[in-house]
């Protein structure tokens, strides 16, 4: 079971992600990750996400001139808000989330 504050910056990842997308969790990340395996799986996991994410929108984006890409991008950052939320309330409780439809790269 991880820490208090183990589970607070695993939290905080997701969290500073609204406000900072890159820049804030990454700091929060390199900072931790040799402290806590909780929080390294969490920065892992966050940037797998934001990877997955941005290839998504990447070709929602290629596919607006279809008429397809605008319902796709829509539900896109529907989806990236709601895991984002469910991941930083579950890392908060301690247990491990997979977001769905990430490739995990790192």
């Amino acid at each position: 079971m991880p820490t208090n504050e183990e589970r607070l910056w695993a939290a905080g990842i997701y969290v500073l992600s609204f406000f900072t997308t890159f820049i804030g969790p990454l700091v929060i990340w390199l900072l931790k990750k040799n402290d806590s395996d909780f929080v390294d799986y969490y920065g892992r996991e966050y940037f797998n996400f934001l990877i997955s994410y941005a290839v998504y929108t990447l070709i929602s984006s290629i596919l607006i001139f279809v008429l397809v890409g605008v319902l796709m991008l829509w539900v896109l950052g529907i989806m990236a808000f709601i895991f984002t939320i469910i991941a930083a309330i579950r890392a908060y409780e301690g247990k491990l989330y997979k977001i769905p439809l990430v490739f995990r790269i790192l």
